[in-house]
């Protein structure tokens, strides 16, 4: 059972980085809205093309003018998301029917389905609440815990013996629960920042605005529940609170660099780990130079949806370390 679950959780884990990656490609390039309604797109269950079939959308969704090249992107994602929510289903239906539970798979398999039923959840709440932040940052979230729970789940049912250098890493374990809490801060900061459109708030690095300490709305900022109804495509905030989320990601980001590149160098030092610890460090320098050609150039789409992917792939670094420095599996 273990082999056939480890090679479709490897599938559904690839799927979920690539709807990760497209999910980011349609937020940045403002298609987060391109169909008005869920589950279809215009009530098709593709999109609009045909001249009639666009005049009845517009005579429909007479607020949501049809603009095809973004209702494509949107559609695309929807049906790779709509692949990983059926091969999550599968491997449920694999570890429950198949053999003993070993090592809490299904308990683990149980949980990811449950977060994928929310997060397709999220995902119409995306379209019907027009873009509200909180939701908006919720089904990013969810993008990558999905993530998290498909690797998880790769290593629970791998039958390769542990690398060596697990026992190594025990000594590490609380510096690296500790990093990988203030990466899923960071992550949280990164998605509360491209929900409110505040990537471009502070268009110079490392000052923002011309000054290391611009005028900033921390009260409007992190205003968690905001009104139903409103169409929060493009932001509703004023440049001083997207600039006090601009700024309150950089410092994050500023700590992230501390926790982590401590973490790496200290990994890098010891022989046993030193594979580890290069490799952190060259996902985390990688990913902090997305971050700031992010700003000097202005978000182009390419670099902003890449600094989306490597979040990704440090996570799965840090999930990594946690798992092999975990006792029981020494």
């Amino acid at each position: 059972m273990n082999s056939a679950l480890h090679r479709l959780a490897l599938l559904a884990a690839v799927v979920a980085f690539a709807v990760i990656i497209l999910g980011a490609w349609v937020r940045l390039s403002h298609a987060g809205l391109g169909c008005p309604d869920w589950p279809g797109c215009y009530g098709h269950v593709t999109w609009p093309e045909e001249p009639h079939e666009i005049h009845q959308a517009a005579q429909n969704f007479p607020d949501r003018p049809v603009e095809t090249h973004k209702a494509w992107k949107e559609m695309i994602h929807r049906y790779l998301a709509g692949t990983l929510v059926l091969l999550v289903l599968a491997l449920n239906a694999l570890a429950w029917t198949r053999g003993r539970d070993q090592s809490g798979v299904r308990a683990l398999a149980g949980v990811l389905l449950g977060v994928i039923v929310f997060q397709a959840a999220l995902g119409m709440w995306t379209v019907t609440l027009k873009l509200m932040p909180l939701v908006v940052m919720g089904h990013l979230l969810g993008g990558f815990t999905t993530f998290g729970l498909l690797l998880w789940l790769i290593w629970k049912t791998s039958t390769r013996p542990l690398r060596p250098a697990c026992r190594a890493l025990a000594p590490f374990r609380v510096l690296i629960l500790v990093a990988l809490g203030t990466l899923a801060l960071q992550i949280s900061l990164g998605g509360w920042t491209s929900a409110n459109y505040a990537a471009l708030a502070c268009p110079d690095f490392p000052t923002c605005q011309g000054s290391y300490w611009p005028k900033m709305n921390f009260g409007d900022a992190f205003v968690v529940w905001r009104e139903i109804g409103v169409d929060y495509e493009g932001g509703v905030l004023d440049m001083p609170a997207r600039a006090a989320i601009q700024v309150t990601h950089r410092i994050g980001a500023a700590i992230t660099l501390l926790v982590l590149g401590i973490l790496a160098l200290r990994l890098a030092v010891s022989p046993a780990t030193r594979g580890s610890g290069l490799l952190l460090v060259l996902i985390l320098a990688t990913q902090i130079t997305l971050g700031i050609l992010n700003v000097l150039l202005h978000l182009p789409l390419a670099i902003a949806v890449a600094h989306n992917g490597v979040a990704a792939l440090l996570l799965a670094m840090m999930l990594s370390l946690a798992y092999r420095s975990t006792p029981r599996h020494h």
